[in-house]
């Protein structure tokens, strides 16, 4: 049987230079309460990724989104990240179109991280090899390219 198809946004404040990310914190079930991840959600049989996300954002954060390029991982086959048994991630960089995410029914707070402080959020364990690739994806201010 194939994972579980999960999906998951980047919400950055610009897809050419990104600076800033938003995180959301989980407050059930107890078991992931307290912890950290992007907002996003499974895909419904029948649906497509996209949708998914697009449906995702609308129900958790109450936005519409600009998708960007999907964030895959480095050296790996395929566009998915693994999460935990049974389940696997993909995600794209998006920007926020229409509305200002607000913590709705799936989490009781969001944060908006840079480079340096992207690390400071006690994030899911699996999705920590994502957070990396963001943090090394984000740039500082005034800069127009990561640094090497």
């Amino acid at each position: 049987m194939a994972d579980q198809l999960v999906v998951a946004a980047v919400l950055v404040d610009d897809l050419e230079h990104p600076t800033r990310a938003l995180g959301a914190r989980r407050f059930a079930p107890e078991s992931l309460a307290g912890r950290w991840e992007l907002p996003g959600g499974k895909v419904e049989p029948g649906e497509e990724p996209l949708a998914a996300l697009h449906r995702e954002l609308d129900e958790e954060l109450g936005i519409t989104v600009e998708v960007g390029d999907e964030l895959v991982p480095r050296g790996g086959p395929g566009t998915t990240w693994p999460l935990t048994s049974g389940l696997a991630m993909r995600v794209w960089w998006c920007v926020v179109r229409t509305g200002i995410p607000e913590a709705g029914a799936a989490h009781d707070a969001l944060a908006w991280v840079d480079k340096v402080s992207i690390n400071d959020l006690a994030w899911l364990d699996p999705d920590l090899p994502v957070v990396d690739a963001i943090a090394a994806a984000l740039t500082s201010p005034g800069l127009t390219a990561p640094p090497d």
